[in-house]
């Protein structure tokens, strides 16, 4: 009590200080010192702490190890380390999680409150609100459908001349209130639907044949309108060549296993493509980066790879700029583009580098150092940015000098 007075606070909020700190000091050992010593703020641990309180000291040191190893890198992938960790080290009490929140699902149509409708702030006229907590995997399906519809309405729109086109949230709400009259929603649909028989299969096939399209021209057709979902899932094995119990789903997160199953028991017809070795990379001659490449580029780096960057590309939707680490050159060497020489970067940050002065050399797939024009030195990796120092930023522009040559070779 008399430690919240003079922190001019409730004593609750004390309280939670006061845990959050043993917690640092007492079972999160490594990542405590790496906040003292800046590499962190200590909002970001003080959360990590919170996340983990149910662990045992054993389960715990899971957590300690991996989020003292990220201190570096921005909050956002921190936390997301640390509750992929929390989840690996208790997956029962994850699944415990799971069950509980199964058994609270619903949907709630909230009346307005009185004032809403002439409240200037945030003004209730005309609209009404929806909340619902689903399944998962439902959840997911539904975004799919109302996503798909959406697009269609708004390909479908009548725009006047010289107006400006509604946006997506728009057409977004249309097809979620559309869905209530589901033989509308099917009506909408076969009136649109105006060329049977034609698949972007059979249009696939008339192009010139190469393997790609051969194989898939052997697929049989099937309706445009069927929903479909990319789910890109990272996984990796044991000491013992078993799967481990948490996988990490691009878009949403850590998940376990199970749910990762969840996920695709609704579809009746799934096609495993093939798996996707980060550790394998390949260079072509052209200055065009290929689809493969790019993909793996993106799978190793999750995310922008200028230093500190917070942007990640799953999260955006806009795919990122595949840059020349070393400019490309067309008189110069066979096999310039590839994964040894590929920086992927938002608009923002290709701009900064081509024009404002920064160097940026590639140590490898997932590995690039900079230096920016005041003389500041970074490593940025897969697994985010740490500061280096002139010194070491010359081992490593030797070290990339070095492996330059070897692929030149």
């Amino acid at each position: 009590m008399e430690m919240a007075i003079a922190r001019h606070e409730h004593v609750l909020a004390t309280r939670g200080a006061l845990a959050d700190a043993f917690d640092l000091r007492h079972r999160l050992p490594q990542a405590w010192e790496g906040v003292k010593a800046g590499r962190c703020e200590v909002w970001v641990v003080r959360r990590v702490a919170r996340m983990s309180r149910t662990l045992d000291r054993h389960q715990i040191h899971i957590v300690d190890t991996a989020v003292a190893a990220a201190l570096d890198e921005a909050p956002s992938r921190i936390l997301s380390i640390a509750e992929a960790k929390v989840i690996e080290a208790d997956p029962v009490a994850h699944q415990a999680r799971i069950d509980k929140n199964q058994s609270q699902k619903g949907v709630w149509y909230p009346k307005p409150r009185p004032g809403a409708q002439v409240d200037e702030s945030d003004s209730q006229a005309g609209v009404g609100t929806v909340f619902a907590r689903l399944d998962e995997a439902d959840a997911l399906a539904h975004q799919h459908t109302v996503d798909d519809l959406a697009t269609a309405l708004a390909e479908h729109a009548d725009v006047a001349d010289g107006a400006e086109p509604l946006g997506m949230d728009h057409w977004r709400a249309e097809a979620f209130a559309m869905l209530a009259d589901p033989a509308a929603v099917l009506a909408f649909l076969n009136s649109i639907d105006d060329t049977p028989g034609t698949s972007e299969v059979e249009e696939v096939a008339q192009q010139p044949s190469t393997p790609e399209v051969e194989e898939v021209a052997q697929q049989p057709s099937r309706d445009h309108r069927s929903p479909t979902t990319e789910l890109i899932v990272h996984v990796s094995l044991t000491d013992t060549g078993e799967f481990g119990p948490v996988a990490r789903v691009e878009g949403l997160g850590p998940r376990l296993l199970d749910q990762v199953h969840d996920l695709l028991r609704r579809h009746a017809t799934i096609t495993v493509q093939p798996v996707i070795d980060l550790h394998t990379g390949r260079s072509v001659n052209g200055y065009e980066h290929p689809t493969d490449v790019k993909h793996r580029t993106q799978l190793r780096t999750v995310g922008d790879a200028f230093p500190h960057a917070t942007g990640l590309f799953n999260h955006s939707g806009r795919p990122p700029d595949h840059d020349h680490t070393t400019p490309y050159d067309k008189h110069g060497p066979p096999g310039q583009t590839g994964d040894h020489n590929d920086t992927p970067l938002t608009r923002h940050h290709h701009r900064a580098k081509t024009h404002l002065g920064y160097t940026v050399m590639q140590l490898g797939p997932d590995r690039w150092i900079w230096g920016t024009p005041h003389g500041l030195y970074r490593l940025v990796t897969g697994g985010g940015t740490r500061p280096i120092t002139q010194a070491e930023y010359h081992l490593h522009t030797h070290q990339a000098l070095t492996l330059a040559g070897d692929y030149a070779a």
